[in-house]
């Protein structure tokens, strides 16, 4: 008994110490966070400085203090698009701000739509008199779009600016899912629907490749478009077309590369870039070790002395941003749960116009649908509907999407992917080997079904594609209705097709090409406005004050983020490669309904949908594969 008491006085003191640690650590970083958030939203006259250390995208996830404490690394921030352009419009316009100031040292990425939209915000700032300096040590596709619009990009003399353009290899996983003697389901409807073919083929098919093609063509151009119009004597056919001879005249220097091609003003180092700042925004008034060396006034800062004025009649806006999912959660990721409660507590508030807005690859159609019903609730009080689609609104994207009375697009925006999908697994080839059997009695052809042991039986297998089917015709006929088109001329453009903004609207799934201020202006004009004053509304928005403090706190610690070079680049796109094919496992293998998902689409920069170990039943095996020795 004196061993056990000795044994448990031992445990309750190991459980005091890390409770007592987990306790510092969190009122650590408390006085962190406070410390490092702006005082009072006091404005410096200076220089408006975005650091832009994360990545941009439609809505911000929270972040979770737990995991934040656990992680060796600070959390890579998230930067809300619509933040960045308010405060880049307000800068044009305040006598206080000199200059604007972006430091891209550890830039993450974004969307290609936000990009151009808070590339437009800088030419307002440029217009006003205003220079747009931009630092950083390598410069990325979405890096040396998001700087071309500036008077004076830098770079570190051992960085440089490079455009790699979209597209790459996919996964194929047939082979592995044979060689493990895995029997993959799967039912679809759609020939451009190529979600399912990494499970039955081990190639891309020449329906996909097409469409793929012309999509990922469309996009290029758009980048390249956008490129000269903010630099027009930039050279990029060079350095798209033969980067080997374009680094070669330049003895291997990419950075001086970079700015023959005229991509890149200065190459200096950051002291050098800090001292040229100087000159225009002056000295701080207060000198401390780790902030700038000029006068300056943060984001958070600046966001925080310029609160949203919410004058006149409200029109609602809710976001359907992120993956579609079952369930409830925070934002960042589009739950069909969240975000109709969110749409049912705003239904009587009095709102002239809802713009639905729309920055999602789709993903189950049960919440899809549950989206969808809900937006149908407000075209039942006779308010206005209205869609912005951002970088995609595509497969699950489009379905919410059919309440609007009129949608709105941009040329780079991915969308269409019309059609359905379902995989179901079964291992009965794998465990026969193993002399694994199974036997039983039936009272229906489904009882017990869907056995993984001994896979589906017919009457189920029919049952599924029956399911898909439905759920296929369905997606089609609210298309059609919302069109005004027939269900057979919108299956002739749906089957999985994915479209740019520009020939979807050609193909009539598009009104118009806008941006959300297009699409926000229309909705007032449709809510009969008037002449009157009117704001944007957003609904569900969550985010507690804490998680809030912790994304002020928080910055992107990832080393690979920043892209210090060419080789940095290079592993950073590995990772983020990686990332996608977990995030596309956990798609295909870990859903548990039919599903209207976008293969095609783009995984958000900077967010990954999946842990390592997460993916369902095919990572798994990926992952048993990967070190498995011959």
């Amino acid at each position: 008994m004196v061993f056990a008491r000795k044994v448990w006085k031992l445990l309750v003191a190991v459980k005091d110490g890390f409770a007592l640690l987990f306790l510092l650590l969190f009122f650590g970083l408390i006085y962190a966070a406070l410390s490092s958030r702006p005082a009072g939203g006091r404005v410096e006259d200076g220089a408006l400085l975005l650091t832009l250390d994360g990545s941009i995208v439609e809505e911000a996830s929270p972040i979770d203090p737990i995991a934040m404490l656990t992680s060796a690394k600070a959390p890579l921030r998230q930067f809300q698009a619509r933040d960045l352009e308010r405060a880049l419009r307000l800068a044009a316009k305040d006598e206080r701000i000199k200059l604007v100031v972006l430091d891209m040292s550890r830039f993450a990425g974004g969307g290609q739509v936000h990009l151009q939209g808070i590339g437009r915000a800088i030419d307002e700032v440029r217009k006003s008199g205003k220079p747009v300096m931009t630092f950083a040590n390598f410069y990325a596709d979405d890096g040396v779009l998001l700087a071309a619009h500036a008077s004076e990009v830098w770079v570190d003399p051992m960085g440089g600016a490079f455009a790699v353009g979209p597209g790459g290899n996919s996964i194929y996983l047939k082979g592995l899912i044979d060689r493990f003697k895995v029997t993959a389901h799967v039912f679809r409807v759609g020939t451009y629907k190529s979600a399912v073919e990494p499970y039955t083929r081990t190639d891309m098919s020449p329906e996909a490749r097409a469409a793929n093609e012309e999509l990922l063509g469309a996009l290029w151009q758009n980048w390249k478009a956008d490129i000269v119009k903010a630099r027009p004597k930039a050279r990029l056919d060079q350095m798209a077309g033969n980067p080997v001879g374009w680094i070669k005249a330049a003895g291997g220097n990419i950075a001086e590369a970079g700015k023959r091609a005229g991509l890149i003003d200065r190459i200096g180092s950051k002291t050098e870039f800090d001292l040229a700042v100087v000159k225009l925004a002056g000295k701080p008034e207060v000198e401390t070790k780790d902030s700038p060396a000029f006068a300056h006034t943060s984001l958070d800062t600046w966001l925080t002395a310029n609160p949203i004025e919410e004058k006149g009649s409200a029109i609602g806006v809710i976001t359907i941003a992120g993956d579609i999912v079952d369930g409830n959660g925070d934002p960042g990721s589009a739950q069909g749960e969240r975000i109709a409660r969110a749409l049912d507590e705003a239904l009587d508030d009095d709102l002239k116009a809802l713009v639905v807005r729309v920055d999602s690859p789709g993903g189950s159609t049960m919440a899809s649908e549950r989206i969808r019903r809900a937006l149908d609730r407000y075209k039942a009080k006779n308010i206005p509907i209205v869609v912005s689609m951002a970088n995609y609104a595509a497969s699950g994207g489009y379905w919410v999407s059919t309440p609007a009375q009129r949608i709105f697009a941009e040329p780079a925006t991915i969308t269409g992917s019309i059609g359905v999908f379902a995989v179901v697994p079964s291992f009965e080839r794998l465990l026969a080997e193993y002399g694994v059997t199974a036997d039983g009695v039936r009272t229906t052809p489904l009882s017990g079904q869907p056995d993984f042991i001994t896979g589906l039986t017919p009457e189920v297998s029919q049952v599924l594609q029956a399911s898909v089917e439905d759920s296929y015709a369905r997606f089609v006929g609210f298309v059609a209705k919302s069109r005004g088109r027939t269900p057979q001329q919108i299956d002739a453009i749906a089957q999985g097709h994915v479209w740019d903004g520009v020939k979807a609207r050609e193909v009539g799934l598009v009104d118009e090409i806008g941006d959300l201020d297009a699409a926000l202006a229309y909705a007032a004009k449709a809510g009969k406005i008037g002449n009157g004053e009117w704001y944007a509304r957003y609904l569900g928005q969550t985010h507690s004050a804490f998680s809030d403090l912790l994304a002020g706190f928080g910055s992107g610690g990832d080393e690979a983020a920043g892209g210090q070079d060419f080789a940095g680049l290079l592993a950073g796109r590995q990772e983020a490669q990686f990332a996608r094919v977990l995030a596309q496992l956990k798609v295909l293998s870990g859903t548990r309904n039919v599903q209207a998902y976008c293969l095609e689409c783009p995984v958000q920069p900077g967010v990954m949908t999946v842990k390592p170990n997460e993916g369902g039943w095919i990572a798994a095996v990926a992952r048993l594969a990967l070190f498995k020795a011959d």
